[in-house]
């Protein structure tokens, strides 16, 4: 998700990239798909634009079968959002409708901060532990996203998502084709589903922001292949920071990674600066490019790679919200926040899963 102050028209953050969205009603808007205001979609800057392609979203319009027996996604119920106590701080942007894009700067810490980082990104690493073990066929996405918000103000924060640019829920999920933002509902998760849980918490006013793909009862190898080189996409992303490395070199890593397996890299959303606002600079591409930016010491970032079996082009349900694949192929999913320290990076959100 995004969230920020000053802003600069680029991209919207972990979300879509330099695209421009088209839909029936009008153009997209928000963090987590768009900003208000806007027809360029960005998440790969926080919630603002930017501009990197010239990406059309189509709106999907059918709801066929795909070749195998699992069938495409179909909208299900959404429940009121969970009320949240009054003694626990909010995020500045709660009571706005309007996501606040991506604040320009790095995000960057003393001792302090960096201590406020590890506890916020700790529990929210806690929190995705716990939501993974819930996940079984039967299970309703809308309960996991009840026992997340529980959990969360349980523990003193605020679920991230909630309220941002408009999100109804506490936490995205985001079932097979679904690259990201999907958003809790009644649909049950059924026997063979992949499912990413993508978890951000606000405590004392840092964000913690994470995020993992979790298999459903018995699924079947090409979905566990999707979601191993994700996986390892992510930690060889990590693996190569540290102060003073370009930037580019995360998205050369994914990339190379991917294409020895064939998969394609999402490349309209994107990882950002995490800390006392929930988007912020750098916007973190995904696949190659020649971003010349450097990682800075005590910033702290997400990487975020989404990879996909068939097409990587995203469509976007009437939600504004949920962004699935094309052809309806699977996507997968994984998240850090990290700090760049002295001698490389410092997972904050690390957890075993």
């Amino acid at each position: 998700m995004v969230g920020a102050s000053s802003l600069q028209p680029r991209l919207l953050s972990s979300f879509l990239g330099d695209h421009l969205l088209q839909s029936r009603r009008h153009p997209l808007s928000r963090p987590f798909g768009y900003n208000s205001g806007r027809k360029h979609v960005s998440m790969q800057l926080s919630r603002t634009l930017s501009g990197l392609t010239n990406l059309l979203f189509n709106r999907r319009n059918n709801l066929d079968e795909l070749p195998s027996k699992r069938k495409r996604l179909r909208p299900g119920k959404i429940s009121p959002r969970q009320p949240v106590p009054s003694h626990i701080q909010r995020p500045p942007y709660v009571n706005s409708r309007v996501a606040p894009g991506i604040a320009s700067g790095p995000e960057v810490h003393d001792d302090e901060g960096i201590e406020c980082m590890r506890a916020s990104g700790r529990l929210a690493a806690q929190v995705l532990q716990y939501a993974g073990t819930l996940v079984k066929p039967g299970l309703k996405t809308d309960e996991i996203d009840e026992a997340v918000h529980q959990m969360i103000i349980d523990n003193g924060a605020y679920p991230s998502p909630l309220g941002y640019g408009g999100f109804p829920k506490s936490v995205c999920t985001s079932v097979n084709e679904c690259i990201c933002h999907g958003i809790p509902d009644s649909r049950p998760l059924e026997d063979g589903d992949i499912i990413n849980i993508d978890v951000t918490v606000y405590l004392n006013g840092y964000h913690g922001d994470t995020s993992a793909t979790f298999f459903c009862g018995d699924v079947d190898e090409e979905a566990r292949n999707l979601v191993k080189v994700t996986k390892e996409c992510l930690d060889k992303a990590i693996s190569i920071c540290a102060p003073g490395v370009e930037l580019k070199k995360i998205g050369k890593t994914i990339h190379d990674h991917a294409d020895k397996y064939h998969y394609g890299v999402v490349q309209q959303f994107v990882g950002h600066g995490v800390g006392r606002v929930f988007h912020a600079d750098p916007v973190v591409l995904h696949f190659r490019n020649n971003d010349g930016s450097r990682m800075v010491l005590n910033q702290t970032f997400t990487i975020e790679p989404m990879l996909t079996i068939g097409s990587i082009n995203p469509v976007m349900w009437d939600d504004n919200w949920t962004v699935v694949t094309e052809d309806g192929s699977l996507s997968a999913q994984f998240e850090h926040t990290i700090l760049i320290t002295e001698d490389g990076a410092e997972i904050l959100t690390q957890c075993d899963f």
